[in-house]
């Protein structure tokens, strides 16, 4: 008979959990990763938060999506970095709105990327808090997909949160992915979060 100690003890140990992610597939949403380390105050150090997320298991592919400047030859050096260091780079040009912001938004391709690849992946590491996601996250685990969701709590949707198997706030991990203080790489993408003229001279400042 199992007594009371043993009925609170968890099935499966952290480490046992993450054993059992079999292939991961990461699908980053660069904008919506861009303000929450804008929020955290750090630098995304990519090559650490790629160990991080993937975490010993076998990765298939990570993709990272963001809107594009093609003039910005400082961002254009940024990605072609990324595709050389271990990602999949998904982009589409910015197109500018009425009110001056700019916008790219990315949410059908990081589904469509999600659903097609089904059968090719166990776990998929999705690095976004937008809501809109919720359904297609949903409709891969009800074939099967194990769904980790990653993202700052402030800006991360309850429905996303809700039909995922794992969530893991940015702020918990901040330690682990950020760059150490140094000068080198800085990039500022532009997706889908429309950004007055303010917010983007104290965005640029806050990471040059």
């Amino acid at each position: 008979m199992m007594n009371a100690d043993n009925e609170n003890q968890p099935l499966f140990s952290p480490e046992q959990v993450l054993e059992n992610r079999g292939r991961v597939a990461i699908f980053i949403d660069g904008s919506n990763l861009f303000y929450a380390a804008l929020q955290l105050g750090i630098e995304i150090d990519y090559t650490k938060m790629l160990c991080r997320l993937t975490a010993g298991s076998r990765l298939l592919r990570s993709f990272f999506y963001t809107g594009v400047d093609p003039t910005n030859e400082k961002q254009q050096g940024f990605l072609l970095w990324m595709r050389r260091n271990g990602y999949r780079v998904i982009t589409k040009e910015l197109v500018q709105l009425p009110d001056g912001s700019k916008k790219a938004n990315l949410d059908v391709e990081i589904a469509v990327d999600m659903m097609s690849l089904v059968g090719s992946y166990d776990t998929a590491i999705l690095v976004s808090g937008d809501g809109d996601l919720a359904y297609a996250v949903n409709a891969i685990s009800y074939q099967g997909i194990r769904v980790e969701v990653v993202s700052l709590r402030s800006m991360t949707s309850d429905s996303l949160i809700n039909v995922s198997d794992r969530y893991i706030d940015l702020d918990i991990i901040k330690e682990q992915i950020q760059k150490a203080p140094r000068s080198g790489y800085s990039y500022r993408p532009l997706s889908n979060v429309g950004v007055a003229d303010e917010a983007s001279k104290e965005a640029s400042a806050a990471i040059e």
